[in-house]
């Protein structure tokens, strides 16, 4: 399970149609691979020389700003190459200069993948925090996996719903992003469709043990979150 964590880190890219339209702006999409799924931003600019110039986010994974060695746009063809991860992607844009279709390669493995043309984000808003008894830091291990690997998930609530994230210790990853949580009574369920992985518990009366499984690529292994130390309980 545990190089699941490591085994998409990925790449994207976009172009634009032959007239008016330009390939500078932000593009995103979905890499799917064995029912995981990495959302993907890619941001294109001119650079300094007059060519294209780009960065890629892997939101998914908390990898931000990754460098995009090269980059063309040719009729509407677009290449871009990040040999820091072996990677590749070339696709068609469509006439409205608003999709590109294409193909993801890496490491001897091609992945369809199409980007969209989005809008600048907005500003983030301030979320309100609206604590709960469960927020904080939670830590366990996946004792069936030959690895062991360490976890430590971090809850934090607000106003409009819970967040979380999700930090592999003996990986040195931290800040994953939890797709989804949510808690009904004494149940927790998170998602994390970057890693096609899904946590089903039950939270023992005195706050201190999350109890349930981790289901991830068809196999189902149990999984105990215990509060650290020094955590506070707000009941």
């Amino acid at each position: 399970m545990v190089k699941i964590f490591y085994c998409f880190l990925l790449s994207f890219l976009f172009t634009s149609p032959a007239h008016s339209q330009t390939i500078e702006g932000d593009w995103q999409g979905t890499l799917k691979a064995g029912g995981a799924e990495l959302r993907l931003v890619l941001h294109i600019t001119k650079g300094d020389n007059g060519g294209l110039k780009a960065t890629l986010d892997s939101i998914d994974q908390n990898a931000m700003g990754m460098p995009v060695s090269s980059i063309t746009l040719n009729n509407s063809t677009l290449k871009f190459e990040m040999p820091d991860i072996g990677g590749s992607y070339e696709g068609k844009m469509d006439a409205a200069g608003s999709r590109v279709v294409g193909t993801w390669t890496q490491g001897g493995s091609s992945l369809p993948l199409e980007f969209a043309r989005v809008a600048m984000p907005a500003e983030p808003k301030n979320r309100v925090l609206k604590p709960s008894d469960i927020d904080g830091d939670w830590e366990g291990a996946l004792e069936a996996s030959p690895q062991k690997p360490r976890l430590v998930l971090h809850i934090i609530s607000y106003e409009d719903g819970m967040s979380a994230k999700l930090d592999s210790l003996d990986q040195n990853i931290s800040g994953l992003p939890v797709t989804t949580i949510s808690r009904d009574g004494a149940k927790l369920k998170f998602e994390m469709k970057q890693l096609a992985g899904v946590f089903e518990g039950t939270i023992d009366k005195e706050l201190k043990t999350i109890s349930g499984e981790w289901k991830q690529g068809g196999v189902s292994m149990p999984l105990s979150l215990k509060r650290k130390s020094g955590a506070k309980v707000e009941k």
